[in-house]
């Protein structure tokens, strides 16, 4: 990773400026464009073409050193994606992370040495309820990142919805946030809740967690 860092040319790059900026103030970020549509339906595909292969597993509570999988709090399931063995779709995905987190070590020195992400498919009438992503014995995610892969055709009655519960002044507010394809949010894992409403069709993503030591 550190050649990775120095190779990156560091010209400013207003994409990540504006996510910066949001984190900033409001700890989390929503992107539009951070993926292109051709490379959202490769990796919708490529999502779509293991799940076909019956890889994917009910996804658990807790980190991999005690997990437990509860119904009744989640009912996705998921495969997760290991870097060295990415297809050449998975590598322009992990390209891409690679580039953001120089960037964002570069500029604000936010010390992430680590990552990992998973597909995610969550079947009709599944959600999460709601959590924060860090454990009582593992608190190295620094920020929470999702990049919904769903259907052009997406509608916000499909349902999906994340919903981020923010602390203005004091006061809880709920932001919503639908899964549009392409759409990509990242936020601070350790101070935002959040939950995933039930789905009314199936719903597609890739979810991951940018980690220090």
């Amino acid at each position: 990773m550190s050649v990775l860092f120095e190779q990156l040319d560091f010209v400013e790059n207003p994409l990540y400026e504006n996510v910066i900026a949001d984190i900033l103030t409001q700890k989390y970020s929503v992107v539009e464009q951070f993926f292109t549509a051709e490379e959202v339906a490769a990796l919708r595909d490529s999502l779509m073409e293991k799940h076909q292969l019956d890889a994917f597993k009910k996804a658990a509570i807790g980190n991999r050193v005690n997990e437990t999988i509860e119904k009744s709090i989640r009912g996705d399931v998921i495969l997760w994606i290991d870097e060295v063995n990415a297809n050449a779709t998975e590598q322009l995905f992990f390209d891409k992370i690679n580039h953001l987190v120089g960037y964002l070590n570069k500029t604000c020195f936010m010390g992430i040495l680590q990552k990992e992400f998973h597909y995610a498919l969550y079947p009709k009438g599944t959600f999460y309820k709601r959590h924060l992503d860090t454990f009582q014995n593992d608190d190295r995610r620094k920020l929470s990142f999702v990049c919904y892969l769903n259907d052009e055709d997406w509608q916000p009655e499909n349902g999906g919805e994340l919903v981020l519960y923010l602390d203005e002044n004091g006061v809880e507010q709920e932001k919503v946030i639908y899964p549009f394809p392409g759409r990509v949010v990242i936020f601070e894992s350790q101070v935002i809740e959040h939950e995933v409403k039930p789905v009314d069709t199936q719903r597609l993503s890739i979810t991951g967690w940018l980690k220090t030591r």
